[in-house]
Parts: structure tokens; C-alpha cells; sequence
């Protein structure tokens, strides 16, 4: 990794790597799932990364704020603030599916300064700071090139609460048509770092907090790519509608959306009758 990346992301690897050894500690064991709510799966490995990781940053810096998926909370209105997502994709590591991370995004301001991303299963670590390009393992990366989104691979999420008010279904099925597949991997901050690696051409998801966001936004910027929100604004730090591209394609990812959420020119969902 360049020497230009000192400020946070040396300190920010170190600390996103022990959590990410711990929860592999834990998902050998197969941990006990617990419900926080309608499949809202939490389990004790949760608790114990987010425990970690806000004791390493408190240590380290104690003057910034922090914000945690599990609760873990320190608002006193600095400058600087984490958001940290223990284990994103729960889910997946609770079934024992091997596609989750651990995620710590720093803004200063309201603005995304710095990201780490920690894959333990494929022991892949993604890091970017403002102005300083976007890393995987060292070597910088890149977004990809392609040009069409019906050539592209790109991915979406669903939430684990009220899927049924959530529009989702509806974009994934036009995209589906329009572009060359759909991923639903159940890890919106490796999404993300798909984006920025060129693994993914594009990725859409809604109702989103900061903490899944904050870091695989900032790689996706650095990697050379484009985030907005789904009517093309500017994406701020809390936006929970994100919209992220490799700027090509995102132009024809907007007019799908703004054509689905008009309700113009859509194809029906397919009868399953004919299909019995």
C-alpha cells in the first residue's frame, strides 16, 4: 500500500484484522443465532467485534466520536466520526455462508475521510483514504470499464425486515432483464468493494444506514467511481438510497430507475400459474 495512505489506514487495518480473526474464531464454533426482531439475526460474535473495536479506537483516538450497528455509541459532536459495522452480513455467517466483513468508516465533518473493509474468509482487505486512491491488499484498484449496463454484472440487496414494503423486487426484476446478471450476495459493504475492485460494474440498494455504507462508498470514490443517490444527487454520509457505478453505466442505471419508479414502459412479473 502507498506511503501516501499513513494518516488512518495503517491503524485501521490492524484493528479491522483482529476483529475479522475473532469472528472466524467464532464461525468455526457455528455460534448460537439469536432474533432481535422479525429475521434480524444477531449473534454474540456481534457484540464481541463491536466491543473490540470500540475499545482499539477509544484507546487510540478518545477524542472522536463513534457510532456502532450493535449499539455501541459515542456522540459528543467531533469532528470525527466512526461508523462501525461489526459483522456485515449477518445472515450469511449465522447459516454459516462465508460472504461477510468487518467495515470502519471515519468521516471528518460529514464527509467520508477514510475506509477499511476485512474479508477474513479470503483474507481481503480494502482500504481508501480521501484523495489517496483505493487499495486491496496493498495494490491499488480500480473500477471497471464496461460501457453497457446489458454487458454489466451488478448487485442489490434486500432487507431482512419488511421486505414486503420495500420496492426492491421490482428494480431487480427490470435490471435482471437489462443488464447481463444480479447479485443478491447479502453483504452491501462487499458489494461495495466489488464496485471499487471491478468485480461489479454497479450496485443499488435502499434503506441502507451508515455503517454498511460509509467505508465500500469512500473505496468506490477512490477506485474512480461514481455514487449517487437514485434521482442522480449527491450521496451524503447518512443517505440511506445509494446508487454506486463505475460512472459509466450509471447514467442508464438512473433513467431504469427514474423509468421504474414512474411506472412507465415496465414488463409484468411473470404468472407462476403457467408454470405448475
Amino acid at each position: 500500500m502507498g506511503d501516501s495512505l499513513n494518516e488512518f489506514v495503517p491503524a485501521m487495518s490492524e484493528i479491522a484484522r483482529e476483529a475479522g480473526a475473532l469472528l472466524m474464531d467464532y464461525f468455526r464454533q457455528h455460534v448460537k443465532i439469536e432474533y432481535k426482531g422479525e429475521a434480524d439475526l444477531v449473534t454474540v460474535a456481534d457484540r464481541s467485534s463491536e466491543k473490540l473495536i470500540l475499545e482499539r479506537i477509544r484507546a487510540r483516538w478518545p477524542d472522536h466520536d463513534i457510532v456502532g450497528e450493535e449499539g455501541g455509541r459515542v456522540e459528543t459532536g467531533a469532528d470525527y466520526r466512526w461508523y462501525v459495522d461489526p459483522l456485515d452480513g449477518t445472515t450469511n455467517f449465522a447459516h454459516g455462508y462465508p460472504v461477510f466483513c468487518v467495515s470502519l468508516g471515519l468521516t471528518w465533518r460529514g464527509e467520508r475521510k477514510a475506509g477499511v473493509l476485512y474479508d477474513p474468509t479470503r483474507d481481503e482487505l480494502f482500504a481508501a483514504e480521501r484523495g489517496k486512491g483505493a487499495y486491496l491488499n496493498g495494490q491499488q484498484i480500480r473500477v471497471s470499464k464496461t460501457a453497457r449496463l446489458n454487458e454489466s454484472l451488478v448487485a442489490t440487496g434486500f432487507p431482512s425486515y419488511k421486505r414486503h414494503k420495500n420496492p426492491n423486487i421490482f428494480f431487480y426484476h427490470v435490471v435482471t432483464l437489462r443488464s447481463h446478471g444480479v447479485r443478491r450476495a447479502g453483504s452491501a459493504a462487499l458489494d461495495l468493494a466489488s464496485v471499487a475492485s471491478g468485480r461489479y460494474d454497479g450496485f443499488w440498494e435502499f434503506n441502507l444506514n451508515p455503517w454498511d455504507t460509509s467505508a465500500g462508498l469512500l473505496l468506490v470514490e477512490e477506485a474512480g467511481g461514481k455514487v449517487t443517490g437514485f434521482r442522480g444527487q449527491s450521496s451524503a454520509v447518512t443517505d440511506r438510497d445509494v446508487v454506486a457505478s463505475n460512472g459509466v453505466i450509471h447514467e442508464e442505471l438512473l433513467e431504469a430507475f427514474e423509468q421504474i419508479l414512474e411506472g412507465r414502459d415496465l414488463e409484468p412479473l411473470p404468472d407462476p400459474k403457467k408454470y405448475r
